[in-house]
């Protein structure tokens, strides 16, 4: 079976635990929602990264709350580039599915949404 990626992003707006996890869960849940034939026991791995400015919580916490807790998760710090998109949460979400490419549905949210002007039909 064929290793798909689903790729997210969405801003926070302040660097607490709450703010975080908040957004965190509704990426998770819009990621969900718009991939219907998303489970977790299909899913072989989730990477999330964070800006430098997003240090008070491990976003693979908001993955464990929704039950995906026996999904292997990893967090990492983004690469620093200046003017890049700050206090963002980014993922990618590694997937065992029969479905083709162009079936997978991507998710962008909040200021986010810039970071992929061409995949905006499931951002808001």
């Amino acid at each position: 079976m064929p290793v798909r990626g689903i790729r997210g992003a969405i801003t926070v707006e302040e660097n607490t635990p709450q703010a975080v996890l908040l957004a965190t869960h509704d990426l998770l849940n819009t990621i969900k929602t718009t991939n219907a034939t998303l489970h977790s026991e299909d899913i072989a791995s989730i990477l999330f990264t964070v800006t430098a400015d997003l240090n008070c919580a491990y976003p693979a916490q908001a993955a464990r709350e929704i039950g995906w807790d026996l999904v292997p998760l990893m967090c990492a710090l983004e690469i620093p580039v200046p003017g890049s998109l700050p206090k963002c949460v980014r993922i990618l979400i590694h997937w065992n599915t029969t479905l083709e490419q162009n079936k997978i549905n991507h998710v962008y949210l909040r200021d986010a949404v810039k970071l992929r002007p061409d995949l905006l039909k499931n951002n808001r």
